[in-house]
């Protein structure tokens, strides 16, 4: 029986570097808005408070960052060897995801341009969830 309901589901088959390349983007837009959260904890960290406590979170921050792009060139570097005709189906994992913007972009097919959250955005937008 649960044969016959998986052989409806439509699998999206798509080239394994191509799935890739969106995932090294995405790694890349978290370490840039990881990077935007810097200048308002270095703000915040001006009103006083433990100097060790403060050291340790920028440190945290640093190595957030630098721990998302090392593994966004990483997965870039690999995918260069992975040949085009090697197909994955993404459904089960796009599925999973939660986040909207993610989902989509992961999805899509098509690589985004620019940041989920763009400078551009005037003060005060957010996108409640």
């Amino acid at each position: 029986m649960q044969t016959d309901c998986q052989s409806h589901i439509s699998h999206a088959e798509e080239s394994l570097p191509a799935v890739l390349m969106r995932i090294v983007t995405e790694l890349h837009d978290v370490a840039y808005l990881i990077e935007r959260i810097e200048p308002q904890l270095l703000d915040d960290s001006a009103s006083g408070g433990d100097t060790v406590d403060r050291m340790m979170l920028f440190q945290g921050v640093d190595l957030a960052v630098q721990k998302t792009r090392g593994l966004a060139e990483f997965i870039d570097t690999i995918t260069a060897s992975i040949p085009d005709a090697w197909l994955v189906d993404i459904s089960t994992a796009v599925n999973l995801v939660k986040l909207a913007d993610m989902k989509r972009a992961l999805g899509s097919g098509v690589l985004r341009h620019g940041h989920s959250q763009p400078l551009t955005k005037a003060s005060g937008d957010f996108e409640a969830f």
